[in-house]
């Protein structure tokens, strides 16, 4: 029997909880097939062509998914990625793969120089990362990973281990990283957000002067369409930044791009009430953690909150000197929509969120058939072109909880068929164009098939794995 049989067929020695125990459904077989190509021996690569190394926020996704296949395994994915963690407590958005040769992909180890340009930052010294981080959804990710086999995990001391570094993790981000002096977490390059070129991202990126083009080589377009990827001006900007950083000895607070995201810090809140609950787990009080969660969620909504827009906006603390706080950037992103995924949410901020994803804006059930990553009436949209209007998996499946969490089960039910539908027609796309489905980019993706077992998988209402604190605030 082969490895993916293995994974896919079920076993009665065994009483791992898969929910479903087991599945013939050809799409939990393809997905199955898709992260044992993508596997490593320790971790999963996003893609095997284009990503070939492991990514931070791709590792939590593609746990999610994995717990349905192999708890064990999954446990594995994120015990990986956080033993590169570093002294400061971050956690790095690349652990790159020694055997992966050097021009590969770019920026590679010899950019980043984690263990020496790191080394006041505590960067490991066996190890090579990036030295910038990525979303903080791991705490989540542990939560699940644990739910799947929760025998398996005691017996493993999986919680044990992985609490100190996600407290850890949390800390860096709430204490090196609250920028703005609000109680919220700063990113200090694009790449950190994971949504890369945002239309969100272009008027801090106009201060920054780009890298001269001759100083770097582009690997991505010699697995992508140009049309589809980063402009080149784009990516001198990205280097100067990332250059910049680590000249600095990645330091926090002093580079050129600063800015509060919604979707960074909705993911650090929903992590948050995660923790908690490995806490309460492993025999601690999680109410301070739970009551932490609420204060960042009531500074999301004063910070990053728009009336007009009627959803969360980016804050660009390194706007123009007036504005001390930073000011609002104008651009509608998916990200302003993902904090739906919060329970403590005001019914009023719910009830506009929900309408906005409805609207003309992102055509949520009516015109587009996934949630598109950019306003479709932005001047800067483009279905093809990266994060300026392509449909991503994962923020599909963020939303679709979201929903979930808050009671629009109808609409819900049909984000979950559609993104589903996808899935399997474009061979588990990376992304595709909204309105026609069109495959984008890489397939075989790894958190496209990983985030398609968990909706295959999972209940379509919210089990007490995912709610993570009951209740709207009125």
């Amino acid at each position: 029997m082969d490895r993916t049989a293995q994974l896919i067929t079920p076993s009665a020695a065994r009483s791992i909880a898969y929910d479903p125990p087991s599945s013939s459904h050809s799409l939990h077989v393809r997905a199955a097939r898709v992260l044992e190509d993508n596997w490593t021996g320790v971790s999963t690569v996003p893609s095997r062509s284009l990503y070939p190394h492991q990514w931070s926020w791709d590792s939590a996704f593609i746990a999610i998914g994995l717990r349905h296949l192999s708890p064990l395994r999954a446990q594995t994915e994120l015990e990986s990625l956080l033993a590169a963690q570093w002294g400061d407590g971050r956690v790095p958005h690349i652990v790159f793969n020694p055997s992966v040769p050097l021009d590969a992909y770019f920026p590679s180890p010899d950019f980043w120089r984690s263990s020496t340009a790191g080394r006041t930052a505590g960067a490991p010294r066996t190890v090579q990362t990036s030295g910038i981080v990525q979303p903080p959804v791991h705490a989540l990710a542990v939560w699940l990973v644990h739910r799947a086999d929760p025998g398996l995990s005691r017996a493993r001391g999986f919680l044990a281990r992985m609490y100190p570094r996600l407290a850890a993790w949390h800390r860096y981000l709430l204490h090196r990283r609250d920028l703005g002096g609000g109680g919220l977490a700063s990113v200090v390059h694009p790449w950190e957000q994971g949504m890369d070129n945002s239309p969100a991202w272009d008027l801090p990126l106009s201060r920054v002067t780009p890298a001269p083009a001759r100083s770097f080589r582009r690997a991505d377009l010699d697995h992508g369409a140009a049309e589809d990827r980063p402009t080149d001006l784009d990516y001198g900007r990205y280097v100067r930044l990332a250059t910049d950083y680590r000249d600095a000895g990645y330091a926090d607070g002093g580079g050129e791009f600063a800015v509060e995201d919604p979707a960074f810090n909705a993911l650090l809140i929903a992590s948050e009430h995660a923790l908690a609950r490995i806490a309460d787990e492993l025999g601690a009080p999680g109410t301070a953690r739970h009551a932490r969660a609420e204060r960042l969620t009531a500074a999301l909504v004063d910070r990053l909150w728009d009336p007009a827009s009627g959803m969360f906006l980016c804050r660009d603390l390194r706007g123009s000197a007036q504005d001390r706080g930073g000011a609002l950037l104008p651009e509608r992103g998916v990200s302003g929509l993902l904090p739906l995924l919060l329970p403590g949410l005001p019914r009023d901020i719910v009830t506009a969120v929900v309408r906005t994803a409805s609207g003309p804006h992102f055509g949520l059930g009516t015109t587009t058939r996934l949630l598109p990553s950019y306003d479709l009436l932005g001047e800067a949209f483009d279905p093809h072109r990266y994060w300026r209007g392509p449909a991503w998996f994962n923020t599909a499946w963020l939303l679709e909880r979201g929903l979930r969490t808050h009671g629009e089960h109808r609409r819900a039910d049909a984000l979950r068929e559609s993104a589903l539908e996808l899935a399997e027609t474009t061979d588990f796309a990376e992304y595709v164009d909204p309105f026609t489905g069109e495959a984008c980019g890489a397939t075989g993706f790894s958190w496209t098939a990983a985030l398609a077992l968990d909706l295959l998988h999972s209940d379509t209402t919210v089990t007490a794995d995912m709610e993570l604190k009951g209740g709207n605030r009125r």
